[in-house]
């Protein structure tokens, strides 16, 4: 497998003295007996990716050019047991650590252990500094949804391919908002908090069935759709507003503008990616256009909620409550953090009445986090012995069928490179005495495979 700044993918039926010239950044296997057997997860997945299924997944062909032990795993901020025992598997060493790391202190642990692939959550950040000092890296897992926290472009431009899980706790969150929906319509949190402190407060006022009550979702993507048909389920009209026309769910209904749904909705709960567009996208302007005595949902991306008018919404009433999963600054671990220190709203926040404020736990569920493991190490092992980018955010999707022990003349040849004019033709030539049996090549952006 030769990485370089973009990729094209073959497979060469070989002459019969069978050599082929391969430059890498890992180093040689002197023995071809290390093999690769998938996990019983993984060959069931296969079937699903067309002309790849094989009969006997022992009988696959090595195609790895190196000592599997030799491929070096550096695992941060807790990620599944699933996901390591998927990488212990293939004989990897594996590194892995409980939290994340700072910038300097991951630099210092990447020189020290000069990582292959590495494996991280939503905290540790993979700047263009952090990966230029990963001299050998090749791939990034990151065992969430989003992948804002690594520098892609870059990764791509250096042919580090990334990989996420863009579905996996997706009901995890929906059954979260479900959970807040009801709490807030209750005020379940002060009256907990109240009792907690040895205060009986039975209280009826301000406090309401969700049934016929009208749920505004922002962003139907596998989050909000999922949530729209829970929410249903429990008698509520369900609205949504999103860029692009979709096709709702059940009874659901998508309005024009997001002014439309904000005044219409008792609940509004936000399911955006994190973008320039989506920055502040709930301010002053959009909790005037909400009606009086509603609630706000937020368990999507920090950034995406302006904190300071969402306090003076709440301390003027026209917030009834409000529900907060992810902020625009967060600890890397756990402790007596949430301070002005971290925020300058942090108190004034945590002052409010019937806010529910929980730190970034959307998509931690037993569920959630196993199958995570299982899909992102899986994803790593198909790129790291196969070279395939099936799923990756920043290359080019590139697959090929299995190569069978019977095609012993084979070998499969993987190049990343600038997408510029020429490329091709100097690889072709190289390949010219050779008889090519697939080819596949794409390109995205600057990188082409």
């Amino acid at each position: 497998m030769t990485l370089e700044d973009a990729m094209s993918g073959v497979d060469i039926a070989s002459p019969t003295n069978g050599l082929s010239t391969q430059r890498s950044h890992i180093s040689l296997s002197t023995s071809p007996a290390a093999q690769y057997n998938r996990s019983p997860a993984s060959r069931d997945a296969s079937r699903w990716l067309k002309g790849n299924t094989v009969t006997d997944a022992a009988r696959s062909k090595q195609l790895k050019p190196f000592a599997t032990e030799d491929i070096k795993i550096l695992l941060l901020e807790n990620v599944n047991q699933t996901g390591r025992d998927t990488l212990e598997a293939q004989g990897y060493q594996v590194d892995f650590l409980k939290t994340s790391l700072p910038e300097d202190e991951l630099v210092k642990r990447i020189r020290a252990r000069d990582v292959h692939a590495i494996g991280i959550r939503s905290k540790t950040q993979l700047t263009a500094r952090v990966l230029r000092e990963a001299k050998n890296l090749i791939v990034i897992g990151c065992f969430c949804i989003g992948t804002n926290q690594v520098d892609t472009q870059y990764a791509a431009k250096h042919g580090i391919a990334v990989f996420n899980s863009p579905f996996s706790n997706s009901r995890s969150v929906a059954e979260l908002v479900v959970a807040e929906v009801i709490a807030l319509a209750r005020q379940l949190g002060d009256r907990s908090n109240e009792l907690h402190r040895g205060t009986w407060n039975k209280v009826s006022s301000g406090c309401w069935e969700i049934r016929a009550k009208t749920l505004g979702i922002i962003g139907y993507g596998h989050i909000g759709s999922q949530l729209s048909v829970l929410a249903e389920a429990m008698g509520m009209t369900v609205i949504f507003y999103d860029v692009v026309n979709l096709m709702a769910l059940g009874t659901a209904k998508q309005v024009p503008t997001l002014d439309t749904l904000l005044g219409a909705a008792d609940f509004v709960t936000c399911h955006v990616p994190e973008l320039p567009e989506t920055h502040n996208m709930i301010g002053r302007h959009e909790f005037e256009q909400m009606k009086k005595g509603s609630y706000l949902i937020n368990a999507s991306r920090g950034s995406v909620i302006d904190i300071p008018a969402l306090i003076d919404a709440s301390r003027s009433g026209k917030l009834a409550g409000a529900a907060l999963d992810v902020y625009p600054a967060e600890p890397g671990g756990n402790g007596d953090y949430f301070t002005n220190d971290l925020n300058l709203w942090a108190e004034d926040l945590r002052s409010l009445k019937n806010v529910i404020l929980t730190p970034h736990i959307g998509g931690s569920t037993e569920e959630a986090q196993s199958a995570i493991g299982i899909e992102v190490s899986e994803a790593l092992v198909r790129y790291v012995n196969e070279g395939g980018t099936l799923g990756a955010v920043n290359m080019p999707e590139v697959h090929l069928r299995s190569l069978t022990m019977e095609e012993d003349n084979h070998v499969r040849v993987i190049y990343i490179h600038h997408n510029v004019p020429g490329v091709l033709r100097k690889v072709n030539e190289i390949l010219g005495d050779h008889n090519v049996d697939k080819q596949m090549t794409d390109s995205r952006g600057d990188v082409y495979t």
